[in-house]
């Protein structure tokens, strides 16, 4: 079964600094129809505007991952990390039993457009971590790469929750698919471009909740950067 979650269905919050869709209840917008998916509990679509972003905050108990896809992203924290994310690179952060950290963008002349996105770990009061990695495009054209899993291999980031996420840039003719083993589920969510998945069509922005599906099948693409989470 496949339920799509179209992109103007999501929940919209403009602060004018901040421009965010909301793919499942978020802040002030609450769906009770759309909580999240599995152990997937937030994917916001945020852009922000030069020299805006996230003063400093507190999270517990949540694995965050930012995936940027246009400008850059500046990121601190209280565990002494101090980086920019820009697209191509993956960070994780592992709030555990408590972390403070800032999120702004990283110009002041350049929008930054990117994929915040919570997973509810698979234990509480973890000691909190910080990880950042990059995956050149050459390594996601034409094929699923991973990026994120719970034992951090083949070079991804580590995400303290069973689940696998793969990134890939599709286009043309390119096609890529990903078995699901029994019991296994899907989400996939559209970062950019439109592409065609099982048959159906989904655009920028969409997302797809996979139950009880042999295999996620992404092809018939033109210019996509899609997300594709493998959950228990």
């Amino acid at each position: 079964m496949i339920t799509i979650r179209h992109r103007d269905e999501r929940g919209v919050a403009n602060m004018g600094w901040l421009n965010s869709n909301h793919s499942f209840s978020f802040g002030h917008y609450f769906d009770p129809g759309h909580m999240g998916f599995r152990a997937l509990r937030v994917i916001n679509e945020d852009r922000v505007i030069p020299g805006a972003g996230f003063p400093t905050h507190g999270h517990a108990n949540m694995e965050i991952v930012s995936y940027v896809l246009n400008g850059a992203l500046e990121h601190k924290d209280s565990i002494g990390t101090g980086s920019v994310i820009r697209p191509g690179e993956v960070q994780v952060m592992s709030a555990g039993r408590g972390i403070r950290h800032s999120e702004y963008n990283a110009s002041d002349t350049e929008p930054v457009h990117f994929l915040q996105i919570w997973i509810l770990p698979e234990a509480n009061n973890l000691a909190p971590g910080y990880q950042q990695a990059d995956f050149p495009a050459e390594q996601k054209q034409g094929t699923l790469k991973l990026v994120g899993s719970r034992d951090g291999r083949d070079g991804s980031v580590t995400i303290h929750q069973d689940v696998d996420l793969y990134a890939t840039l599709l286009d043309g003719e390119e096609s890529a698919t990903l078995p699901l083993r029994p019991g296994r589920h899907a989400w996939v969510q559209v970062a950019r471009g439109r592409v065609h998945l099982n048959g159906t069509l989904l655009k920028a922005g969409d997302g797809a909740a996979l139950t009880d599906e042999e295999a996620v099948t992404l092809d018939r693409a033109d210019d996509a950067e899609v997300l594709v989470f493998d959950l228990a």
